[in-house]
C-alpha cells in the first residue's frame, strides 16, 4: 500500500503556477529544522544540514511506518532566507546569508518521535544532527508563485513579487522569504521551486485594503518584468 502523500493534498502549496502570483493560507506546520549561515554553494555547514535533515526525516517515515502503522511520502527540502543587511544580496556576499532548512513532518508525528530520530541520525553519523530541532511555523496568508531554473535566476521574479504584485494589492511582507525545493537542493541545477513570502494588509485611513475578495486569487501578467535590485533574499 503506497504512502500518504502530503504534497498531493495541498497541490496549491506545492503545485503554484508558473509565472503569476496566488494568494494562499498556509496552516500551521511542524518542521524538523536547522538553522545556519554562509554561501550555501561552499558551506560543509549547508551540506551536513540537508543530510541530517534527511537522515533524521527518512528514519521518522520508518519508525511511523512500523510503530504508528502509518506510511507517507517524505517532503521535501525547504528554506527560509534573510540576511541583517539586505544589501548582501544586492551584491551577492552569500557568505553574509542566514537560513533555517527544514523539512515538514506529518502531524501524527509527534514530539517523542522526532526526539528519537534526531538521535537515531546521530548514530548513523550525521554530524549536524545534534542542530536539529522542532519547528511549528504558522505563516497563514502567503503570495506564492513558481520559478523553473537556477537559483540566481530567482532576483526578478522576486522584485516583481515584492515591488510590484504585493504593492499592487496595497499588501506589505510580514515574514521570511520561504521556498520549497522539488528537486535536489545540493545539485547545481535548474531546479522547480516555489518562492512564497507571508504579507499583512496596509491600513489607509482606517480602511484595510488588501484582504478582500476582490484581491483573493489574483493574477500577475506573466509578461511584466523588472529589473532586479538584488534587494530580495534568494538562495545560491
Amino acid at each position: 500500500m503506497a504512502g500518504t502523500d502530503l504534497k498531493a493534498e495541498r497541490k496549491d502549496l506545492y503545485a503554484p503556477r508558473l509565472g503569476v502570483f496566488v494568494d494562499v493560507v498556509v496552516p500551521p506546520m511542524t518542521f524538523l529544522a536547522i538553522d545556519g549561515s554562509g554561501d550555501p554553494n561552499v558551506s560543509e555547514d549547508y551540506r551536513h544540514a540537508i543530510e541530517a535533515l534527511f537522515s533524521a526525516s527518512y528514519a521518522a517515515k520508518f519508525l511511523s511506518k512500523r510503530e504508528l502503522h502509518r506510511d507517507y511520502v517524505v517532503l521535501p527540502l525547504e528554506g527560509q532566507w534573510w540576511a541583517e543587511d539586505m544589501a548582501a544580496f544586492r551584491t551577492r556576499d552569500k557568505a553574509r546569508w542566514s537560513w533555517c532548512m527544514m523539512i515538514r513532518q506529518p502531524d501524527w508525528v509527534g514530539a517523542d518521535v522526532l526526539s528519537e530520530v534526531v538521535r537515531i541520525a546521530e548514530e548513523k553519523g550525521a554530524v549536524a544532527a545534534s542542530q536539529l530541532r522542532p519547528y511549528t511555523l504558522d505563516e497563514g496568508r502567503c503570495a506564492q508563485t513558481l520559478h523553473v531554473g537556477s537559483y540566481d535566476d530567482e532576483g526578478p521574479v522576486l522584485a516583481r513579487l515584492h515591488d510590484e504584485y504585493l504593492p499592487q494589492h496595497s499588501l506589505k511582507p510580514r515574514g521570511l522569504h520561504h521556498e520549497i525545493y522539488l528537486s535536489d537542493a545540493l545539485e547545481r541545477r535548474d531546479d522547480v521551486v516555489p518562492l512564497s513570502v507571508p504579507f499583512k494588509s496596509v491600513m489607509l485611513g482606517g480602511e484595510q485594503l488588501g484582504s478582500g475578495a476582490e484581491n483573493e486569487g489574483r493574477e500577475q501578467d506573466p509578461g511584466e518584468q523588472q529589473e532586479d535590485t538584488g534587494e530580495h533574499p534568494v538562495p545560491a
